[in-house]
């Protein structure tokens, strides 16, 4: 298993200002048995532009599909069953990899690497404003009360397979849903990799509004939160939708 295949998606929509980052932090990769997989939700600005600059350096191991998607989730799960390696790995268009990340993640799984249905998470990078914050180290062992980082997450295609891929009904927190899935299923591992792997772009989707009502739903589903409660975070959440859409001060909301 040393050398084996592993599979990364990066899932795409007029991503041009941050997407070449991300293709050649997956390109100058130390480890170098990557089928790597973009999926395109058809972008109306020069993000295929700059993906096909890069097909020569990748050749046959780079997959690219550019058409109108429902979503980042919907995408995402079009790469899962692309994907041919024996780990799947998906980074964002504004998120990129430590360039020995893979090798990191591929070692860990040699050493470790028990069972059909495993999880490997590492370290992430917090930027904000093109600035490192911190370098945020999760555990799954808190997963009821926080996500671990989904960029440095590696999941076996048989996981997937097994015990299927993100919830497109959950347009904001699919990620975080699927790992709570899992983790309540006993025969999932979740493996920690004590190395800084990825690093995760701060204001994206996942600290809007729409995000936080997302969450409460979820919250709600998983018996997390009373959905009396639920309702009043979500009035609270839509109120201050309303007022950022007014020009009034912006609201940061915590995905998780």
């Amino acid at each position: 298993m040393e050398n084996m295949k592993v599979s990364i998606i990066t899932v795409c929509y007029n991503s041009e200002k941050t997407i070449r980052r991300t293709i050649e932090s997956v390109l100058y990769q130390t480890y170098n048995n990557i089928e790597y997989i973009i999926v395109d939700g058809a972008s109306k600005d020069g993000t295929i532009n700059i993906v096909n600059e890069y097909k020569e350096a990748f050749k046959e191991r780079l997959i690219v599909v550019s058409e109108p998607d429902d979503g980042i989730y919907y995408a995402m799960n079009k790469g899962i069953r692309l994907s041919t390696g024996k780990l799947i790995g998906i980074i964002n268009s504004d998120d990129w990899y430590e360039e020995d990340a893979i090798e990191k993640i591929v070692r860990n799984y040699n050493e470790r690497h028990v069972s059909k249905y495993e999880v490997y998470y590492g370290m992430t990078g917090i930027i904000k404003n093109g600035n490192l914050l911190t370098i945020s180290k999760s555990s799954h062992e808190k997963l009821e009360e926080d996500m671990i980082s989904h960029p440095s997450c590696f999941i076996t295609k048989e996981t997937y397979e097994k015990y299927g891929a993100y919830d497109i009904r959950y347009p904001c927190v699919a990620d975080y849903d699927l790992m709570l899935r899992y983790k309540r299923n006993d025969t999932v591992r979740f493996i920690p990799v004590e190395e800084h792997i990825a690093n995760f772009t701060v204001g994206g989707m996942s600290s809007t509004g729409k995000a936080y009502i997302d969450l409460l739903k979820l919250r709600v589903n998983y018996g997390k939160i009373a959905r009396t409660e639920a309702k009043k975070e979500i009035i609270k959440a839509k109120i201050a939708i309303w007022m950022e859409k007014h020009g009034m001060k912006p609201i940061e909301f915590r995905k998780r």
